[in-house]
């Protein structure tokens, strides 16, 4: 994580690791390298469009959380763009389920349950979900990769709600630009 000397006007950035998007979006991707090397043909389209808009999203998280000390516009264009990039990936996974006559899981189901309590997990990494991601059955592995998707995406959405906050109520690098100067006058002048 860059850091400030604690003076001037550039906040603290990066750090993106830290965050629950960039790791579950870490597991999404390693996640859809495997499920499409598995249930697709070497040379199926799909495959470079999945794995592409899987590692969108896990980029565009860091590129963002990187830009954010000078950019608040640029951090939050960018985590929109992770979270669109998630939905289309989401979408050719429901298109896997669908075309494949398979059932996505309802709220009722017993492994949707299961996989809200792995969810839950501190640190959650690639080895929480493997099992499910790995499994057998075609049906159990697109489901789980569904759903690590919406629990993303659902994050990414207050991500951006918590980013507009903080732009409103801080402002931005022009804001913060010229209050670090007018404190740096009055610090001299009293």
């Amino acid at each position: 994580m860059e850091k400030n000397s604690g003076e001037g006007f550039i906040p603290t950035h990066g750090g993106y690791r830290n965050l629950i998007t960039f790791q579950k979006a870490e597991i999404i991707y390693d996640g859809t390298v495997y499920f499409t090397k598995r249930f697709f043909r070497k040379y199926d389209r799909t495959i470079d469009q999945m794995v592409q808009a899987a590692r969108s999203g896990k980029q565009n998280i860091a590129e963002a959380s990187m830009a954010s000390a000078t950019s608040k516009e640029t951090e939050i264009k960018l985590t929109n763009v992770a979270r669109a990039s998630l939905e289309e990936l989401l979408i050719d996974y429901e298109d896997f389920i669908r075309t494949n006559k398979l059932k996505q899981w309802e709220n009722s189901n017993r492994l949707l349950t299961r996989f809200k309590e792995l969810n839950k997990t501190p640190e959650a990494n690639y080895e929480t979900f493997k099992k499910a991601i790995e499994n057998p059955e075609p049906e159990i592995c697109a489901n789980t990769m569904i759903n690590l998707i919406k629990v993303t995406t659902y994050l990414l959405k207050r991500q951006l709600n918590s980013l507009e906050t903080a732009f409103i109520n801080e402002g931005g690098l022009r804001e913060r630009m010229t209050r670090a100067r007018i404190d740096k006058r009055n610090k001299t002048q009293g």
